[in-house]
């Protein structure tokens, strides 16, 4: 922790709605670390849409929450995508 780990996270469909933002950076060393980060930031409805979402860390999907994130990564939160 607090070793400029920076990531990007961008937040889609019902993720975003729940953060009311559409990116934003964050300090974290492992998929896990960042999640307990953003519900820990936007609460309670964000942690909902998580137990549904995967995550795309750099284009590759992993519900792996060990993951370690590499500095620069880009982390996409995708809630499971209905028609319309």
């Amino acid at each position: 922790m607090g070793q400029g780990n920076t990531v990007t996270v961008r937040y889609f469909a019902g993720a975003r709605a729940a953060v009311g933002v559409d990116t934003e950076t964050r300090d974290a060393g492992s998929l896990d670390e960042l999640v307990g980060q953003i519900v820990d930031a936007h609460g309670e409805r964000l942690e909902r849409v998580l137990t549904a979402c995967s995550f795309l860390v750099d284009g590759t999907s992993t519900r792996d929450r060990t993951l370690v994130l590499s500095p620069g990564a880009v982390v996409d939160v995708l809630p499971p995508f209905a028609g319309g």
